[in-house]
């Protein structure tokens, strides 16, 4: 897996996007299929990154463990580490959302790109009702919405069936 920064040109809203390969992004970004979670906008790039360096052999490892907030070196004005401390609350209520979207997603069907075919499907009775996940552009979302069907983004990403490891 390779993890792009992406950001749309519509509304500059900068946000991950996961994919098997540079070619997958590529293709993914030719079809049409890339859009922001934010807006909706399709007009999707690249954004600039930092490159992962490894440090130098003569540089000591970064403490392992990251600072908690409002620890200072002595006599410092600045906490020891760069690195973000999360407070536990924050911790906690991710795990919580983590596992209740295991759980639903463990009780619905996986439907891939057909999404918007099969809520129809179960909407007008032409399908078992059933819980289902999967993905649909923003205008096929705006379809459904117009014809009182409801689909929600899920909070966290997921990865296709066909994808995993």
């Amino acid at each position: 897996m390779i993890v792009f920064d992406l950001v749309c040109a519509d509304g500059e809203h900068r946000f991950e996007g996961w994919f098997g390969s540079s070619e997958d992004y590529a293709d993914q970004q030719a079809r049409g299929l890339l859009d922001c979670p934010i807006c909706g906008s399709t007009n999707i790039a690249k954004a600039v990154m930092a490159p992962s360096l490894g440090r130098k052999g003569n540089q000591e490892p970064v403490a392992a463990n990251p600072v908690e907030q409002g620890t200072e070196a002595p006599g410092a004005s600045k906490p020891v580490s760069n690195e973000v401390a999360v407070p536990a609350e924050y911790r906690e209520m991710l795990g919580k959302l983590v596992k209740a979207q295991a759980e639903m997603l463990a009780k619905s069907e996986w439907v891939g790109d057909k999404f918007a075919d099969r809520a129809r499907d179960i909407h007008y009775g032409d399908a078992e009702e059933k819980p289902i996940h999967g993905t649909a552009s923003q205008e096929e979302v705006s379809d459904l919405a117009e014809e009182g069907i409801a689909a929600l983004p899920l909070p966290l990403p997921v990865i296709p069936p066909e994808s995993k490891n």
